[in-house]
């Protein structure tokens, strides 16, 4: 182990708590769950919001672009702004922005007012989500690290799987701004449940430009950004028009399109714990099995995947590979740069913000120029790389 290493693990186990907080742990995990909610609820809501507020369908669209951009800025800027705040007063805060952003959002009397609220739930997003993805090792014994952080992950694929869902149901049914309001709630009772068991987290050390450029001549830090590149760019390719893909290459019919994504987020969930579980082992290896599990997932439904029964198998292989995804490479970040968690996790957030975006947008082309089956090749592809460049990191004592 050279002497960075050492000073890094000396740093992380002097932040190291006397006792595991599983409150606070689960009280956080319900913050992530409730800010992909946020992110990705208007996605059900497109043709409601569209309608009464008199724009198209493809601008309503903004209301999901603009925070996920606004999210991968805000990841590194708001720890580098609020310097040695107290991280608790600032997920306290981040979580009354969201509050208010959706209170804003239920009330938008024009399309343009309720961009700007997406703008804020943007800015709590990559905030909130900057800190909490690294944590873990403030609040639980070091021993308990990967599975503490799968539980707080583990908001992330409660969100598709219950959240997104409900949220679009009760929109159909009550009303989009019921919605909205009905998400404002639930953040006030999650900004709550922070405030009563959150302990006090003073930064150990502040996020500079400095720190995060720093970062960057970690080799761990390198292949974990890389990795993440790849990896959401080429899922988020393929995910993208995975409703179409199903339909046209298995012959699914529509109806059943939900449920399929349904159980998808279902494996994704099983996944998230089970690689949580193994990372605690091995996170290098971990971290290879799902990247090459993605790698094999998506083209191979050009070959298996040309009926009902061996797409739906795929999309579920898909889905239990994509679950330990976030947990992974968090935890590889984690790993990498116990000395400066907060200024990785920052970079981490914002990389797999830019990359959802990016995703979506290759993917778009891809199907309107060539076919819809060179995005699953895409998708394959950038996990075949991902898992060359972990493989690449089998030097990297803390990964083991």
């Amino acid at each position: 182990m050279t002497t960075t290493d050492q000073a890094g693990t000396r740093a992380a186990d002097a932040q190291a708590p006397p006792r595991s907080r599983w409150a606070a742990v689960t009280a956080v995990a319900l913050g992530t769950f409730l800010l992909v909610t946020a992110e990705q609820l208007p996605i059900g809501l497109l043709t409601a919001v569209g309608s009464a507020l008199h724009v198209s369908e493809g601008t309503a669209g903004l209301m999901v672009t603009v925070p996920s951009l606004v999210a991968a800025v805000a990841a590194p800027l708001v720890p580098m702004l609020v310097g040695g705040m107290d991280r608790r007063l600032l997920l306290l805060g981040l979580m009354a922005l969201m509050t208010l952003a959706n209170i804003a959002s239920a009330l938008a009397p024009s399309f343009a007012v309720l961009v700007v609220s997406r703008v804020l739930v943007g800015v709590a997003i990559g905030g909130f989500w900057a800190v909490a993805s690294g944590l873990a090792v403030r609040l639980v014994a070091p021993a308990h690290v990967a599975r503490a952080t799968a539980i707080i992950f583990g908001g992330v694929g409660a969100a598709n799987v219950f959240g997104v869902p409900l949220g679009t149901l009760l929109g159909e049914f009550s009303g989009w701004r019921v919605a909205f309001a009905t998400l404002s709630v639930l953040a006030l009772a999650a900004l709550l449940g922070l405030l009563a068991v959150l302990p006090p987290l003073a930064a150990s050390q502040p996020v500079r430009p400095r720190l995060l450029a720093e970062q960057f001549r970690n080799p761990g830090v390198r292949v974990g950004i890389l990795a993440t590149f790849l990896i959401i760019t080429g899922h988020f390719s393929a995910y993208t028009f995975v409703s179409p893909a199903l339909q046209r290459l298995s012959g699914i019919d529509e109806r059943l399109v939900g449920p399929l994504l349904f159980a998808f987020g279902l494996a994704g969930m099983i996944g998230n714990f089970a690689a949580g579980a193994a990372l605690a082992r091995d996170a290098r290896r971990t971290v290879l099995v799902i990247a090459l599990t993605l790698a094999a997932a998506m083209p191979l439904y050009l070959l298996l995947g040309r009926g009902p029964v061996g797409g739906a198998v795929l999309l579920i292989a898909w889905g239990l590979a994509f679950g330990g995804v976030s947990v992974g490479l968090q935890t590889w970040m984690i790993k990498s740069a116990p000395q400066a968690v907060e200024a990785a996790s920052a970079l981490w957030v914002a990389v797999f913000n830019l990359s959802i975006g990016l995703g979506a947008l290759t993917g778009g082309v891809i199907v309107d120029s060539l076919a819809l089956q060179a995005i699953l090749w895409l998708g394959g592809a950038c996990a075949l790389a991902a898992a060359l460049a972990v493989w690449s990191a089998r030097g990297h004592e803390g990964l083991r």
